[in-house]
């Protein structure tokens, strides 16, 4: 099955004008799309698309200086016309990087660099990231959603526990996120920890770029209505409606963030718009103390929620004796700041990503692990309060906070909403509409198959990709149709699964390096000219890489070669089982350069024969070259079991003298002079030893020039 992406990363079937996840229009393909396998300014190579972004198209890319490791880039393209309009967008663009060069963290992709290159006479300007491996909390939810199940109260508290450390960093260096939502938080492979994604402020400047420098803009014309950032459900109202923002507002939307994976539903679906009002008893069974905690999180007035993300770990230190996070040593509060000035709020607000803000100073940041905090009294908090007031800006402060208060409580003209309790249920769980849930065996055995893939290593987008591919050549009458989870297609499912489970093992069987498997579904031609030039350095035409891969592939993944697939080999690589073979490949190259898959055949002082021995396991093969002159009479004899083949390649590959022979001698007049390439492959399904004997009549040294091997993928 071909599949499409929106840009959340939710995977589609190709043909699809909404994504069926989350309603996004489908684009078509944008012709200033960069395509995969092009290098830009000889640095970065894409691999593919990875979705448009609040500011332009992102890529998945390898960074060529540093050992092809992957990174991401974000290309800026504000909808702008000229060049002072492109160029003071692009200052507005720098100035925002620099915020997220500031930011310094473990759980926050480590911003590298703003690249600029020249692309089809073009200057492109990108924003370089390191790229995270896993899966973001939304795929998680999406995952779960179709087993008829969500995340548990102990998992969302061990995310608190994990991300409000994060918030509270970001915020005593006055930055705000502003769109924190399950899309925007990755559950990072390597360790387990979540990541916080797609920091704002950067997208922000495209949408001020737009209404600043547009034609119309510019021109006193513009009729554009300014665009909120942040996403429908999770950001609060001061933010949809005002622009306003702060860490109270990053808190709200960690709340609605959690509403979402304990319910597998909207944020919106849960609220009562007339009343602010969450409905509780939808929300299913949760302690009464994480629920209290949620609750003021979720207080629609700012100064009403929590004032910090250190006071929600207290909060969850006191109820339920999770022990505190290390934490920020001095902790200003976040400043309130209107972003935009107020315009009508449109009927769907749109979807944007973060805003972040920048004083003139920030505070210093400590490692060390806060302790447990003592209860002030009434005394003590007062004084508290006049030391803060005392201190130099505090009453600027104040007072922006009391004129924000002052402003949302105007906007909440309706009576004072109260969050409405009603006595939980039992926990059930939350199926997939329109759909029943699946079984508890039929969950956990897919839970094992992806706690298989994440131990490989291997990108959930090429998994499914390749299963997809696998199943539907068994079932053809299944190609384009998605998969449901009614107890009708139980026995589909569980066909599926088999097929899962088995490319597992296949995989497992062919002992790919980490790196490898990692690269899994990046894989492409411009891969195979480079290692085709590795190769011919050593004296090895493309020709033996080929049958190298070849050999092992049919070896362990019999069913899908392309022979068995009846698909050419050109248009067969393209598909998600020709990406097994590139992998194979890609770990056959360095055995050759280092010389433990090739031998060059050096014949004794005054010797007409060698005698060349060696063992293999299944799949495995190993390549010799020996320099001879034409008119030379070559015999073979190869000793070994029958399921061992052989191949002779002459020097430039225009004289076929064998290719995967089954023959056990031979022998010949040589039409060329050169290297001549003797490729020997196991398809024993057992270790096996090999003996060659190669004699020649006349064994000294070669005059003549050697040709040049070209190519022959």
């Amino acid at each position: 099955m071909n599949l499409v992406y929106c840009s959340q990363g939710h995977p589609n079937p190709a043909g699809n004008r909404f994504c069926q996840h989350c309603g996004e229009p489908m684009l078509g393909v944008n012709p200033r799309n960069l395509p995969n396998g092009v290098t830009l300014g000889d640095r970065y190579r894409i691999v593919r698309e990875l979705g448009k972004g609040g500011f332009g198209q992102t890529y998945l890319a390898q960074d060529l200086n540093r050992f092809h490791e992957l990174c991401v880039l974000k290309e800026f393209a504000p909808q702008v016309q000229g060049d002072y309009a492109l160029q003071k967008s692009q200052e507005l663009f720098e100035r925002e990087a620099g915020v997220l060069y500031k930011l310094q963290h473990p759980q926050i992709p480590r911003f590298r660099e703003l690249f600029r290159v020249a692309y089809q006479g073009e200057e492109r300007l990108f924003l370089v990231q390191d790229y995270v491996d896993g899966q973001t909390y939304q795929a998680l939810l999406n995952t779960r959603k179709q087993q008829g199940i969500g995340f548990t109260e102990a998992e969302v508290v061990e995310l608190f526990e994990d991300i409000l450390p994060v918030l509270h960093y970001i915020h005593a260096l006055w930055v705000v996120h502003r769109d924190i939502s399950p899309d925007n938080l990755i559950l990072r492979t390597q360790d387990r920890k979540p990541v916080l994604i797609d920091f704002g402020g950067v997208k922000e400047v495209a949408v001020r770029a737009e209404l600043q420098y547009s034609p119309a803009a510019l021109a006193g014309q513009s009729t554009i209505i300014p665009t909120r950032l942040g996403k429908a459900g999770y950001a609060p109202r001061e933010q949809m409606q005002r622009g306003v923002v702060s860490a109270q507002s990053d808190l709200y939307a960690l709340a609605a963030t959690a509403l979402a994976l304990l319910t597998g539903k909207e944020p919106q679906e849960l609220i009562d718009n007339r009343t602010l009002s969450w409905h509780w008893s939808q929300i299913g069974h949760i302690s009464p103390k994480f629920q209290g905690i949620l609750e003021k999180m979720l207080q629609p007035i700012p100064s009403d929620r929590y004032q910090s993300a250190q006071e929600v770990l207290q909060a969850l230190d006191d109820t339920q004796g999770h022990p505190l996070i290390a934490t920020v040593a001095h902790t200003p509060e976040a400043p309130v700041v209107p972003i935009i000035s107020p315009v009508p709020t449109p009927a769907e607000p749109n979807t944007g990503a973060t805003f972040a803000v920048v004083p003139p100073a920030t505070s210093a940041v400590s490692a060390s692990v806060t302790p447990k905090r003592s209860h002030w009294g009434c005394l003590g908090k007062t004084l508290l309060w006049l030391l803060v007031i005392a201190s130099a800006g505090a009453i600027g402060w104040w007072a922006g906070s009391w004129w924000i208060r002052s402003q949302v409580e105007k906007l909440s003209s309706s009576p004072t909403p109260t969050l409405t309790l009603t006595p939980t249920t039992s926990p059930t769980a939350t199926p997939t509409s329109s759909s029943t849930p699946v079984d508890n065996s039929e969950a956990q055995r897919q839970q094992a198959l992806q706690q298989r893939r994440q131990n490989l290593g291997i990108e959930l987008s090429f998994y499914e990709e390749l299963v997809n591919q696998a199943f539907e050549n068994l079932k053809p009458e299944q190609k384009g149709k998605v998969l449901g989870n009614t107890p009708e297609e139980a026995s589909l499912r569980a066909d599926r699964d088999k097929i899962a489970n088995d490319l597992l093992n296949q995989i497992e069987q062919v002992n790919l390096t980490s790196q490898v498997r990692k690269d899994l579904g990046t894989y492409n031609s411009a891969d195979r000219k480079q290692w085709t030039s590795r190769v011919n350095r050593l004296r090895l035409s493309s020709r033996s890489l080929t049958d190298l891969a070849n050999g092992k592939f049919a070896a362990l993944l019999p069913q899908y070669t392309a022979k068995t697939l009846n698909l050419d080999f050109d248009d067969w690589l393209k598909t998600p089982v020709g990406q097994l073979w590139y992998a194979i490949a890609a770990d056959i190259v360095p055995t050759l350069e280092a010389k433990t898959a090739l031998e060059t055949v050096v014949f004794d002082p005054g010797a007409t024969s060698k005698q060349l021995n060696g063992t293999l396991k299944l799949g495995e093969g190993k390549a010799y070259i020996a320099q001879l002159a034409a008119g030379q009479l070559m015999q073979l004899k190869l000793e070994a079991p029958d399921q061992v083949l052989i191949s002779v390649y002459s020097p430039s590959g225009q004289v076929q003298i064998l290719e995967d022979s089954p023959e056990r001698n031979w022998s010949g007049t040589l039409p060329e002079s050169g290297f001549y390439e003797l490729v020997i492959i196991s398809n024993a399904p057992e270790t096996t030893n090999y003996q060659l004997d190669l004699t020649v009549n006349d064994t000294s040294p070669v005059t003549t020039p050697t040709p040049s091997v070209s190519p022959a993928f």
